[in-house]
């Protein structure tokens, strides 16, 4: 019974709330066609209590609306971020192309100078592989006798000597840097030419010079004196940092920082000449794989 009488109860209320309604719209009607009116008490009573009646009903309706809107909004934000996210991408990539075209560039260059002053064909190679032991420095690249690469041949890059060819394959070469402890390179100051050897010490080179008037002096420029038949006159080999006059000794010494950048050397040029002194020491070339695993002679 109690079921029964409530929902009579609230029949009876949504009658009533119908039924004002109606007499209102009635009345609404006649005063705006006599040019509007004021409320009643009782009907402006029922007008205060559907205000916020109606503001309940409706709040559910605005908070899913407004969820949806904000979910929307957030859904189109996503995808605008990944769109984004995409441009930026691709704008890096084509920084890093950019970088890498200029870079290329100033290095190619450099490289059509030095062609242009030795007047020696060049054959650009990929370092593959690298040995860094303290004791010896070689490096592993993509060109052997079948690209015109041969034992003896000088290795450069745009920034100066890297080293020297020690053994070939049909595709592959092995080269010897110039920091290998068994290289001996004879070298001249660019500034004063006072002459040397210079010799690989595993990370860096030394200058051994003669005299006591010997004129060698931090800042200069080391470069290859074209003597033994090996290097081309002046290639670059480094720079000196430091300098230790012989003290009742007949040979002195300075520190050469060189030229290239091993630790991040990628690709060198091998120049397709070899001297005379180095087509006699490797005359008997085997031209077997297995060479790349032995040291090659110092050059």
């Amino acid at each position: 019974m109690t079921e029964i009488r409530s929902r009579m109860l609230l029949v009876g209320l949504a009658a009533v709330l119908i039924g004002i309604a109606l007499i209102n719209m009635v009345v609404d009607g006649r005063a705006r066609a006599a040019g509007g009116r004021e409320h009643s008490w009782w009907s402006g009573l029922v007008l205060d209590v559907a205000v916020p009646v109606q503001r309940m009903v409706a709040m559910p309706f605005e908070l899913v609306r407004g969820g949806w809107e904000e979910y929307v909004s957030l859904v189109e934000v996503g995808r605008e971020n990944d769109t984004l996210r995409q441009r930026l991408a691709a704008i890096e990539d084509e920084n890093l192309q950019l970088r890498e075209a200029l870079v290329e560039s100033g290095r190619l260059e450099r490289i059509a100078e030095m062609r242009d002053s030795f007047e020696i064909p060049m054959l650009p190679a990929t370092l593959v592989g690298l040995d860094s032991s303290t004791w010896f420095r070689s490096a592993l690249l993509d060109r052997g006798r079948n690209h015109g690469v041969h034992s003896g041949m000088p290795l450069i890059s745009e920034r100066g000597l890297v080293g020297l060819v020690t053994a070939t394959s049909r595709n592959a070469a092995k080269g010897m840097l110039l920091p290998d402890r068994q290289t001996s390179i004879d070298g001249v100051v660019q500034r004063s030419r006072a002459r040397g050897i210079v010799r690989g010490m595993g990370e860096a080179l030394v200058f051994e010079f003669g005299g006591v008037d010997a004129d060698v002096a931090v800042g200069d420029v080391v470069i290859t004196s074209g003597l033994g038949g090996v290097y081309p006159k002046g290639l670059q080999i480094g720079r000196v940092t430091g300098v230790e006059m012989a003290d009742g000794q007949l040979v002195s010494r300075a520190e050469v920082e060189p030229a290239v950048d091993f630790d991040r050397l990628e690709q060198v040029f091998v120049m397709l000449r070899r001297g005379p002194s180095m087509d006699l020491l490797f005359a008997a070339e085997s031209g077997d794989l297995g060479d790349l695993d032995e040291p090659g002679d110092g050059p």
